[in-house]
């Protein structure tokens, strides 16, 4: 029988394997994202700052900087919620370690009792004695049976002492690595810590100069706004004339009679079957380009510096290397290519009636028409020459109506 202290300890016992099990997820979790923070620090350095320098403008500077500062706070942050986690877990080993050697300690002083109790009756004669001085057959069987069992259990206490140490040679080694692992955690924050406390002061210097003609630099931000907006209407309008188009073009073939002003696509059997499969593809398509950092998100954004400055991002903005290639995020057709003023090429690629769209192209490798299949590659992303940054805008449309392109990307 079990008695109250080994209860209560199985039942400890499994409460902390199960908040172990729930913190090494937690832990995984963690490592995981840190390794993309540095993997993102890493793109940023690469794509943002190892382009030539004299060309960018304040403006460019004071962003690609603010796009490191955010990042490496958020490694940070992560990076303490794992150290904070490991002395959690240390916490955790220290309390099972104790727990184990107070059961080791009543283990040994029971089986030293029981080794003591079997020295004294050792002799083959005493044991025999024992059983023979029996009243009667039954106490007799049943003293051979106490014997018998007697050895079985010295033989299982031996064994869980034997048992127990290991556990608690275990526990002690994983001790070891557990604060090894959080040293070096402390470390990597500190390092991280000076680094974003010079880009900080690099940040204040820029920003400084930015304060001295705060006007001067909203205006273009303002004036960069509105030829956005005018490429937006430009490419909204392609999309509603497209679908427009579509429609009537499906009704002449004896399709379901769609308004000429719909906002929406009459789909074909094929061309449903295709938007259903974009949609239970949302949050796992790829990067339309293999390499990128997201620059600018979907939605309304307040200037980190210049705070009566809101800017709005039809897409993402995406720095990649130069000369890579968009490459088309899902199955498709070209819809159109259409030919932008100072935006280069636009790509509209069509899944049933969502449209993906891959806007700054040069050296388009396809036509209207074509059938596309995912990671095909489309053209290659224009790099401007006097800031030496190569930045693709991706769009998202159902219909006619905008997406955030965060919500279907992997990770974006």
């Amino acid at each position: 029988m079990i008695n109250l202290r080994t209860f209560f300890f199985l039942i400890f016992s499994l409460f902390l394997l199960t908040s172990a099990v729930a913190q090494v997820d937690k832990q995984k979790q963690l490592e995981e994202k840190r390794q993309s923070l540095l993997s993102e620090i890493k793109q940023i350095n690469t794509l943002l700052f190892n382009t030539k320098r004299e060309g960018k403008s304040v403006l460019t500077q004071v962003e690609n900087l603010d796009s490191k500062i955010n990042t490496r706070q958020n490694l940070i942050r992560v990076t303490n919620q794992q150290a904070n986690l490991l002395s959690r877990e240390i916490n955790d080993n220290l309390s099972k370690i104790d727990h184990l050697r107070s059961e080791l300690k009543e283990l040994k002083e029971d089986y030293a009792s029981m080794i003591l109790k079997s020295y004294k009756s050792k002799s083959t004669q005493s044991r025999i004695m024992f059983i023979m001085s029996s009243e009667n057959f039954l106490q007799a069987y049943k003293r051979f049976q106490y014997m018998k069992q007697y050895a079985k259990h010295r033989k299982l206490q031996g064994e869980s002492i034997k048992e127990k140490t290991t556990t608690l040679q275990e526990l002690n080694a994983g001790l070891i690595a557990q604060k090894k692992q959080k040293q070096v955690l402390i470390d990597e924050n500190k390092v991280a810590k000076t680094k974003l406390s010079k880009e900080k002061k690099d940040q204040e210097e820029l920003i400084a100069t930015l304060k001295k003609d705060e006007g001067k630099y909203a205006n273009k931000i303002n004036k960069k706004q509105k030829e956005a907006d005018k490429i937006d209407k430009e490419i909204e309008k392609l999309i509603r004339d497209a679908i427009a188009a579509s429609n009537v073009k499906n009704a002449n073939k004896g399709g379901s009679a769609t308004p000429k002003s719909s906002k929406t696509f009459a789909l074909t059997a094929e061309a449903k079957a295709l938007a259903a499969d974009f949609t239970n593809n949302k949050g796992k398509l790829p990067w339309p380009v293999k390499n990128g950092v997201v620059v600018k998100r979907f939605g309304n954004t307040r200037h980190p510096q210049l705070p009566n400055v809101t800017t709005y991002c039809s897409g993402v903005e995406i720095a990649t290397e130069i000369k890579s290639k968009a490459r088309a995020v899902f199955n498709g057709e070209v819809m159109e290519i259409q030919k932008i003023k100072g935006a280069n090429n636009a790509i509209y690629i069509q899944h049933g009636n969502y449209i993906t769209v891959y806007q700054n192209m040069i050296d388009v490798l396809v036509k209207k028409g074509d059938k596309i299949t995912t990671k095909q590659n489309l053209g290659t992303v224009y790099t401007k020459s006097s800031t030496g940054k190569t930045v693709l805008k991706f769009l998202v449309y159902k219909n006619a109506t905008k997406m955030n392109p965060a919500s279907w990307v992997y990770k974006m």
